[in-house]
Formats: structure tokens, sequence, C-alpha cells
């Protein structure tokens, strides 16, 4: 029990005004929508998610053409109003992965919303955001630098511990013109590192963020955890195999926020400022091994 002491009449007046004002407000409602208790202020639960709500947005992709993209017109093309990109390989083989990226900017804060499909035992693919040409390093701010680097993503799958597994040979070698680095959003058919977030290309830093995790990363140290956001197999649950999966994704400041069909996969705080990007493109890839199909729809953007 909290006791107060006043010494004196104004203090005694003060305190039954603020009784008189909390027997007068109205109670909030809680998460049921019934009233709660313990407040004395209004109080309600947000509006629920839509997805379809577009207002202030731009969209990327007119479900028609490939106006304002930039892809391997053998790997990419438009199918049934998505974007798509297949490769037809033997069982067993790893193509070399590619991109398809946005030429309409390089947006520093903003949020993206899209739906994302993948089709086939191995298909491997992801969303690049605040990324650059992997034919240039990225400097500081974001902003593209100057020798060539190494190509982007992972040279073989990373598994749920962290460990890089080592698959076959790629039968085709990566886009160098449609290879780019930076954040990603990763998603695999395997389903073992959609959802977390990767840093790729020229002295990338691998995983930074696994799915399940907020990670803060700060110059000079390793990345740190500063909590965890559900298990990997929970969170692993929400994405539909075969399936149409809503995705949406924040980056604001150094703070990168990323969902699959309503649910928080991982989110990384990039305090190291001599590797965080905070501006750079978007592209979508399309990877993995055998045949495979990856498709995208609904690509929408918000610049805050």
């Amino acid at each position: 029990m909290v006791r107060m002491s006043f010494g004196n009449s104004a203090g005694a007046a003060v305190l039954l005004s603020l009784v008189q004002l909390a027997s007068t407000a109205q109670v909030p409602a809680g998460a049921s929508g019934v009233s709660g208790r313990g407040r004395g202020v209004m109080s309600r639960q947000p509006d629920p998610i839509d997805f379809s709500d577009h207002a202030g947005w731009a969209e990327l992709f007119d479900g028609r053409s490939i106006n304002g993209w930039d892809g391997n017109p053998t790997v990419w093309r438009v199918e049934n109003g998505a974007l798509v990109g297949e490769y037809n390989t033997p069982e067993g083989t790893r193509n070399g992965e590619t991109f398809i990226i946005w030429k309409g900017g390089a947006p520093a804060d903003f949020e993206l919303k899209l739906e994302i499909r993948l089709e086939g035992a191995m298909a491997d693919s992801g969303i690049q955001y605040r990324s650059y040409m992997a034919t240039a390093a990225p400097g500081r701010g974001g902003a593209a630098g100057g020798s060539s680097g190494s190509g982007p993503g992972r040279s073989a799958p990373v598994g749920a511990s962290g460990v890089r597994v080592q698959g076959t040979a790629a039968t085709t070698p990566a886009d160098t013109r449609w290879s780019v680095g930076g954040y990603q959003f990763d998603f695999n058919y395997p389903n073992n590192f959609t959802g977390q977030v990767v840093d790729g290309g020229r002295g990338n830093r691998g995983i930074v963020a696994f799915r399940g995790q907020l990670v803060r990363t700060e110059t000079g140290k390793n990345p740190r955890l500063l909590s965890t956001l559900g298990t990997l197999d929970e969170l692993g649950a929400f994405f539909k195999r075969d399936d149409w999966n809503q995705v949406h994704l924040i980056a604001r400041g150094n703070t990168l926020i990323q969902s699959i069909n309503g649910h928080v996969m991982a989110i990384l705080i990039d305090d190291d400022a001599m590797k965080a990007l905070t501006k750079g493109l978007i592209a979508l890839q399309c990877s993995g091994s055998g045949s495979l199909k990856v498709s995208f729809r609904n690509i929408w953007l918000k610049t805050l």
C-alpha cells in the first residue's frame, strides 16, 4: 500500500481533487472490449492489422510488366499478376543467385509491403534493402564506394545454428550484372532461415539477427542479443510453403523490423557506425538448388 501524507490543507485539497477526478473518469477498455481497471486515462486497443491499407503508399509493380525493374530476362518474368523468378535445373545442382532491382530510387527510412511465395524444395529468396551494387563497396551513410567486391548473400546455405552448410556446386555463376549486397530479409523453402536479418556483400557480417531475436550492434563490439521474440520453430510455423505470405518491413533510422503474416520475425538495431547502411537499393532474389520458383506481388512502398 502506498501511503501519502500532506502537512497542510492545500495538500489535502489537491488529494481530494484527484480522488474526485478519478471517480468521474471513464474506465478504459481492455483487450476484450470490457472495461479495464487501474488507469486514470482513456485507452483502447490499436486498430487491427490491415495489410491492404495503402494510403500514402506507392505501388512499385504494376502486375503487368517489369517496367521500373531490372533483372535477368532469362530468369524473371510476369505471370498471373506476379513478378516471377524461375530456374529449371536438375535436382541437386545449385543455381547462381540473381536479383531483380527496383530502379525507382534508394530509399532511406521506409516501410515495404509485399506478398511472396516459394515453390521448390530448395527455393531460396530474399528482399534486399538499403543495398548497393556488388561491384561497388558500401560507403559510410549507405553510399556506394569504388572498387569491386564479392557477391552478396550466402556462399552456402546457413543453418539455424548459424553454421554454413556446404551444398552442391553452383552450375550457373552468380549474375554479376544483377548482384547486390546489403541488408536482406531472408527466405527459403526449408524454412530454417526465413525471417532473419542478413548483411551480405563486401565485408558482410552474415546473419546479424536470427529469427526470433532482437539484436543490437555497436561499433567494435560483437552483436548483442537484447530479447527474444519467440523460438525458431514457433515463428517459423507462421511461414506458409507453396502459398502467399504477407510481408511487412520497416526500416526507420537504425532500427529494422521484419514481419511475416502479422508476426515479427526479427528486429535489428544497427548502431555499428562503421557497417550500418542508411539508404540504398531494393531488390528481390532468386536462387537455390534444382527447379524452383519465387513469386512476388502487391509490392508497395511508403517513405517515412
